[in-house]
Order: C-alpha cells, then sequence, then structure tokens
C-alpha cells in the first residue's frame, strides 16, 4: 500500500516538474521571441519613417498638381480617378509605414492590421482602374491598361507581406519594400502626368 503510494506521488512529482519545466521555457521562449521583435522592428523604424515622410511629400506634390491644373484635369474623364488612385497609394505607404512604427505590438497582429487594411485598398483600387479604363478614350487604353497593371503591382506586394506577417515570418517586412517602391515611382509618375503632360 505505501509503495503504491510511494509510486502514485512519485508520478505526480514528475508530471508536476515536466509542467513546470515546459512552463518555464515557453515563458523564456516568449521572452527571447518578444527582444528579438523589438531588436528586428528597431532596425526597421528608420526605413519606414523615411518612406512616411516621401509618401507624405509626393502627396503634397499630387495636391499641388491638381490645383494648378484643376481645369484641364476635369475635362478629361479618367484623370480625376488617376489622381486620386495616387492618393490612396501613397496614403496607403503612410498607414501601414505607421502600422510598423507601433511599439510592442506582434508580428502577427501587424500582419493582420496590413493585410485587413489592403485588402479594402485592393478592392477600391481594382473598382476605381476598371472604372477608368472603361472611361478613357481608345487611343489611350493601351497606355491606361499598363497604369492599371502597375497599380496592382504597387498593391499586391503589401497583401503578400500581410500574409507572411500572419503566419509569424519576418519576411512580410522585405514584401513591402517592392509594394512601397512600385507605390513611389507610380506616384511620380501620375505627378508628372498631372503637372507637366497635361500642358503638353
Amino acid at each position: 500500500m505505501i509503495a503504491k503510494m510511494i509510486m502514485v506521488y512519485s508520478t505526480e512529482l514528475i508530471f508536476f516538474e515536466k509542467f513546470t519545466l515546459n512552463l518555464i521555457a515557453n515563458s523564456l521562449l516568449g521572452i527571447i521571441t518578444t527582444y528579438k521583435l523589438k531588436q528586428i522592428m528597431e532596425q526597421w523604424a528608420n526605413y519606414f519613417l523615411a518612406t512616411a515622410g516621401a509618401a507624405a511629400s509626393l502627396t503634397g506634390l499630387i495636391f499641388v498638381s491638381v490645383s494648378l491644373n484643376l481645369k484641364k484635369i476635369l475635362s478629361h474623364p479618367h484623370l480625376p480617378g488617376r489622381a486620386l488612385d495616387s492618393l490612396i497609394i501613397m496614403s496607403n505607404i503612410l498607414i501601414v509605414s505607421s502600422f510598423c512604427l507601433i511599439p510592442k505590438q506582434g508580428i502577427t497582429l501587424l500582419g493582420c492590421e496590413i493585410l485587413g487594411f489592403d485588402i479594402l485598398i485592393w478592392i477600391i483600387i481594382i473598382r476605381m482602374d476598371v472604372t477608368m479604363y472603361n472611361k478613357v478614350e481608345k487611343p489611350f487604353r493601351s497606355h491606361y491598361f499598363q497604369n492599371l497593371l502597375f497599380s496592382q503591382l504597387a498593391i499586391i506586394p503589401y497583401l503578400a507581406a500581410g500574409i507572411f506577417l500572419v503566419m509569424n515570418s519576418t519576411i512580410g517586412l522585405y514584401l513591402l519594400i517592392p509594394g512601397i517602391t512600385f507605390s513611389l515611382i507610380k506616384a511620380l509618375t501620375d505627378s508628372w502626368v498631372l503637372l507637366v503632360e497635361i500642358n503638353r
């Protein structure tokens, strides 16, 4: 009887020790992961600050282009939409960069924020681009189809980044780079069209 009680007690003690060790190990892993994540996001902070600043500057340039050539822009059915398209894409950089600069948030939560927001942006951009493509004059349709593809290249990397970040992979941060790059190039191109090309 005593031997049986000792065996039961020993089994419970071993189970308790294993449970305690697992709990400590998981806690340490969580602390290490949080510390590593903090280091990773600190390394990216300057990049996201720079892209947010660039996006804000280009947003201002688009507003200047529209204000200077408002009558000419309104005379072309597709150009107001193109200006709005660029403003949305620049706003996307600003908001995603601000998400990435929020302190002490997990990679998965960041991925959910980026993925959820950019699905909405993607739907809006597709609807606007298709509407503008249908409105544009036939001689300019091939050119505008290229613009439509460029818009997709600017948004789709954000969706891929969001998916990887939701899966707790920092590869998602690197996938933001092509999205931001294509977005900035598109905004520069649209600013040139709205400011210079429209006056030729």
